[in-house]
């Protein structure tokens, strides 16, 4: 009998997402998720839109592809043309009728990705869902529509995990389609599992939704911190730096949230402050463009360093989420073996779901700059972090306020050695207790304690389904 109890809670998840195996957020969450879930002997799979790397640790049969739900789908694409005009330089008229149809028409081709993951479901004999933002950001609009009617319709045990909200982009807030977004990004149906990563995000779906979601912050593997090793001993010497050269990382994509133009300034008053170490400064920008902007932005940094005398080296072609070659050969790394590397880490973002990137650069133990964004102040800040802070004000034109104090600071720590060790020996011992692989698995294994009821339901109900088609 204890055998059985102990097979009883061993689930099949599934993981359903518009893209993996990359570097982004999501992606990262995802993969740290699968090592603790399969550490505690659960069996897992994946659907996803595109895969930019296979996903680590997961069996290739386990992992499926429905290139419907990529962001970047021509599907994708249209809708997004048609249902969100802010997309767009030139948004189509359309009349209200045109809209009603395409609705209909949208519904409609969500349901079949529902019903083509069904199947994947049904012959796999997946317990429970994991809708990795798909209920949340319509960027994959038949992956939410899908998740969504999988979860209340096909009554397949689902667990939303909520990363950053639609109506937190002015990009959708926009839309053609808000009653919709309203159903099901994301739903608040009974039998349905929340978890979100902060308790800001908490707090907001409780008041929008009455859902009481779980709270699991981003985490970070200090267990097995990224370290200089023989892989990525010679990053400098590969990408053209010397040991003498000052690497100031942007460790995130290019995306406007991420106010990397604010880092770019940073780093100008950093020079003209201390010219003497001018000359062998070098800002990196490590991850890739975005998903969603056109190439303005990135042009607007690179006129903006070009003004101020920043040199920026733009390096997403030789960062991957596993380390390897490209096409060329060339010796692909990870980010985090860019922050091992990292004389000092900028991240001044206006606003972050949680910060990936902050705990990435802790675990590295790079020293941080880091401005005091919501979620800093209600999930981070309190814990005991050493780094540089600088307080998310803003001039009337729109740009952080750099006080001089933090370039001050900015320089104790790039020529005090000892300075320097306390704060990031301090941050990671800190980190490690609020957002290591420990806090990961307490967290989870209470979401898997407070829903296997439901997940257990769902796998009778599936066996019946089963049962049912082949009778």
């Amino acid at each position: 009998m204890e055998n059985d109890d102990i097979e009883k809670d061993r689930f099949r998840i599934c993981f359903i997402s518009g893209k993996l195996g990359d570097v982004d957020g999501v992606s990262l969450e995802v993969d740290k998720w699968i090592t603790v879930l399969q550490e505690a002997g659960h069996e897992i799979f994946t659907i996803a839109g595109r895969y930019a790397k296979p996903v680590q640790n997961v069996t290739a049969e386990n992992q499926y592809k429905v290139p419907e739900i990529d962001f970047s789908s021509a599907e994708q694409k249209s809708y997004e043309t048609q249902l969100f005009p802010f997309l767009s330089k030139r948004p189509p008229l359309i009349m209200e009728e045109e809209l009603e149809s395409l609705r209909k028409k949208l519904m409609a081709h969500g349901r079949d990705v529902a019903n083509q993951m069904y199947e994947i479901i049904q012959d796999r004999e997946i317990d429970v869902l994991v809708g990795q933002n798909t209920n949340a950001m319509p960027m994959t609009l038949l992956g939410g529509i899908a998740v969504f009617l999988l979860a209340t319709e096909m009554r397949v045990a689902t667990i939303f995990h909520h990363h950053d909200f639609w109506w937190e982009r002015s990009r959708f807030s926009n839309n053609n389609i808000e009653d919709l977004l309203n159903d099901i990004m994301p739903p608040s149906d009974l039998g349905t599992e929340h978890v979100v990563i902060s308790s800001y995000a908490a707090h907001i779906l409780e008041s929008i939704k009455r859902v009481k979601p779980h709270i699991i912050n981003n985490c970070e593997d200090f267990d097995d911190p990224p370290v200089r090793d023989e892989y990525n001993g010679d990053f400098r010497r590969e990408l053209g730096y010397t040991d003498d050269d000052i690497l100031i990382v942007q460790p995130t994509r290019i995306v406007p949230r991420k106010r990397i133009e604010d880092s770019v300034r940073l780093v100008g008053r950093f020079q003209d402050r201390y010219p003497d170490l001018a000359s062998r400064v070098k800002f990196i920008i490590s991850l890739y463009q975005g998903d969603e902007l056109d190439d303005s932005y990135i042009h607007s940094i690179m006129g903006l360093a070009q003004r101020l005398n920043v040199r920026i080296d733009l390096i997403a072609e030789r960062v991957a989420s596993v380390r390897g070659t490209d096409g060329k050969g060339c010796k692909l790394y990870t980010n985090r073996d860019v922050l091992v590397n990292a004389d000092i880490v900028t991240y001044l973002p206006i606003w972050e779901g949680f910060g990936n990137a902050l705990l990435e650069a802790v675990a590295a133990k790079a020293p941080v700059i880091t401005t005091t964004y919501l979620v800093y102040k209600t999930d981070i800040m309190g814990v005991g972090l050493k780094t540089i802070e600088v307080r998310d004000d803003y001039d009337r034109y729109g740009r952080l306020i750099i006080p001089d104090e933090v370039v001050e600071n900015m320089h104790r720590v790039l020529t005090d050695e000892e300075l320097r060790k306390d704060m990031v020996d301090q941050s990671f011992v800190v980190a490690n207790e609020h957002f290591g692989y420990e806090k990961l698995r307490e967290k989870l294994n209470e979401v898997m304690e407070s829903y296997g009821d439901e997940m257990r339901a769902s796998r009778k109900r599936l066996h019946k389904s089963k049962k049912d088609f082949y009778v």
